[in-house]
């Protein structure tokens, strides 16, 4: 769905281009928003353009194993949708979703290659941003070969906990359901549901409702520290 307005101070694109840049932007670019749960771009369709986010929540997701879902990463404010599917295939090679309701600008594939050669802080700005995508998505495949169930299950609270902060009562402050920590995670629903239990009966988690609260982040972190010291060399198990 299509917007007028735009926030000029927290889309990514507008903040690293040169002030000239902005009256383009603003004939060339679209303010769109999605629902809650709404695709905002999907695995395998030809790339339209990218997406720069600047109010809600969304996840960036890939088909996996038995057809189901691994999620790559969350984004919030600032943050770069559709990046991945730029190159010569043109084709997204993964999809997101909005979480919470999500606004954000959009243009199209050519204003960009227009814009990168034109705003070279905005090049270089965003060739970090690769840059760390690249280093964190090394870890984070890593994790997922070496790490056992319940470290990955605990690195992705902390992560979660972390990326979302929390509310007064100190619960995660966007819900993530239970399906989304598997996806992240890299494991089943039911193996989380079965964690989660015994998390909240050693007192390091509680939940209502759909809501989570980490009581003893160095109980969850001891969780990832020893399923990751399993995979060092010489580390007597």
């Amino acid at each position: 769905m299509q917007d007028s307005s735009c926030n000029f101070n927290d889309c990514f694109l507008c903040r690293f281009c040169i002030p000239e840049w902005k009256e383009a932007i603003a004939v060339k670019k679209q303010t769109l928003s999605f629902k809650k749960g709404e695709r905002i771009f999907v695995e395998g369709e030809t790339v339209r353009g990218i997406y720069f986010l600047y109010e809600g929540f969304a996840k960036v997701h890939k088909r996996w194993i038995g057809q189901k879902d691994l999620i790559i990463r969350f984004c919030r404010s600032g943050d770069v949708l559709g990046h991945r599917g730029l190159g010569d295939d043109a084709i997204y090679p993964v999809s997101a979703t909005a979480i919470e309701d999500v606004k954000a600008c959009f243009i199209s594939h050519d204003f960009l290659e227009a814009s990168l050669k034109t705003n070279h802080g905005l090049t270089y700005t965003l060739m970090q941003f690769y840059a760390r995508e690249l280093q964190k998505a090394e870890q984070r495949l890593s994790n997922l070969a070496h790490m056992e169930v319940k470290g990955r299950i605990a690195e992705a609270l902390l992560d979660i906990r972390e990326f979302f902060g929390a509310d007064q009562d100190n619960f995660i402050s966007v819900i993530i359901t239970r399906q989304d920590i598997a996806s992240y995670a890299g494991t089943t629903y039911e193996t989380v549901f079965k964690f989660f239990v015994e998390l909240q009966q050693a007192g390091i988690i509680s939940t209502t409702g759909k809501s989570i609260r980490v009581n003893k982040k160095d109980k969850l972190m001891q969780f990832v520290q020893v399923e990751a010291n399993k995979g060092l060399p010489g580390t007597v198990h």
